[in-house]
């Protein structure tokens, strides 16, 4: 069988794979439902009259989405993909 997946040249450092590692176990829908807590809250506050804290909490909003999109292709196509095709590969293709 040809293996027609492109391999990245370059490898991710120890920091990046680590963050990656960890951040490949959480769910991705934590992100969106913490986004969706905090426009509630921001929401909240604003009709309480606490302008200043609502304008606060409102601004993780776009934080908390991108770092789910993160999440989202970190699981999708980190760079621990790679490595684990290029170990499966090694495995299973035969020594001639």
């Amino acid at each position: 069988m040809l293996n027609t997946t492109i391999q990245p040249e370059r490898t991710e450092g120890p920091v990046a794979k680590s963050i990656e590692h960890q951040t490949s176990k959480l769910p991705s829908d934590w992100f969106l439902w913490a986004a969706v807590a905090a426009v509630g809250t921001s929401v909240a506050l604003q009709v309480m009259d606490r302008r200043d804290r609502s304008l606060f909490i409102g601004q993780w909003v776009p934080t908390l989405l991108l770092l789910g999109v993160y999440n989202k292709i970190v699981k999708v196509s980190g760079s621990d993909r790679w490595e684990h095709q290029r170990d499966h590969m090694e495995t299973t293709t035969p020594r001639f």
